[in-house]
């Protein structure tokens, strides 16, 4: 089978696409069949060696597939099914979806919507997926459109970008946070009704600002993720799933004790099938 290959020989980091043995694939209960993946910025990490993602070598990239069963020992799992596989370490542990086959555990399978096409489903691929849980996190927290704006950070980003189409269909006045001000007409079609440069939110901020946000979607950490907290509306909520800007979160508690603010957790790595499904269904 065709894969790109990452090896990292005393030193000597390489990505190359190349012929490899289908039996050196890892050990898993399905063989699946990859018709498509995509090309997440974790991949682009681990494919350039500008970031130490990848845990161990020889590995094949890709933190997304989607395709068909060619073998399955569980019998949930038929020959033929259409599956896909966000997360897991797909990637990074385990030989992902830039090759033509992955041989993965089953519980880590998503059955593919009857709605959408394999390239479909990979064309929404981790990015939107994570989006949607976002967005799922916020209608959980009972966030909706008559309480006020959603702040979306990163927003011309995978992520950003469909958390905004997302929440515009869902009725939401979307206000867009980007460092790519010349993207103001693209995230205009998506549905936001303002775009801010980053810089507004990038840098130290104070305990407490100005109540805007009703909520939150925020994809990049670090000051902008504490000033977000910081100007968020009373018992307001921020989803959090990214670090552009850095994994640090120099805030205090003043938000959360005084205004009552909830911050939450995104992982969308390892989630339940269910949870996954859920996801899924609100994306077709």
């Amino acid at each position: 089978m065709q894969a790109i290959l990452i090896t990292n020989k005393n030193d000597d980091y390489q990505a190359q696409l190349t012929e490899v043995d289908a039996g050196q694939l890892p050990t898993g209960d399905v063989t699946v069949k990859v018709d498509y993946s995509t090309l997440n910025f974790k991949d682009s990490l681990a494919i350039t060696g500008t970031s130490p993602v990848v845990r161990q070598f020889p590995m094949v990239p890709g933190v997304d597939l989607a395709g068909v069963v060619e073998s399955s020992l569980n019998p949930e799992f038929a020959v033929g099914e259409r599956v896909m596989v966000n997360g897991f370490g797909l990637g990074e542990l385990h030989w992902g979806g830039l090759a033509q086959q992955a041989c993965v555990q089953s519980d880590w399978l998503t059955p593919i919507p009857a709605e959408l096409t394999s390239k479909q489903a990979m064309a929404i691929g981790t990015a939107g997926y994570t989006a949607m849980l976002c967005v799922l996190a916020l209608e959980q927290h009972n966030v909706t459109p008559e309480q006020g704006e959603i702040l979306v950070t990163g927003a011309a980003g995978g992520v950003g970008s469909v958390a905004i189409a997302l929440l515009a269909k869902l009725g939401f006045s979307v206000v867009a946070s980007t460092g790519r001000v010349d993207e103001a007409d693209y995230l205009h079609r998506l549905g936001a009704v303002e775009v801010m440069d980053r810089a507004q939110l990038g840098a130290k901020g104070k305990p407490l600002g100005k109540e805007r946000w009703a909520g939150v979607i925020d994809t990049v950490g670090s000051h902008t993720l504490a000033n977000a907290c910081a100007t968020t509306k009373s018992d307001g909520v921020v989803a959090a799933c990214g670090l552009a800007q850095g994994f640090d979160f120099p805030a205090t508690v003043m938000p959360f004790i005084l205004r009552g603010i909830t911050l939450v957790g995104i992982n969308s790595v390892y989630r339940s099938t269910a949870n996954r499904m859920l996801a899924w269904q609100r994306l077709v």
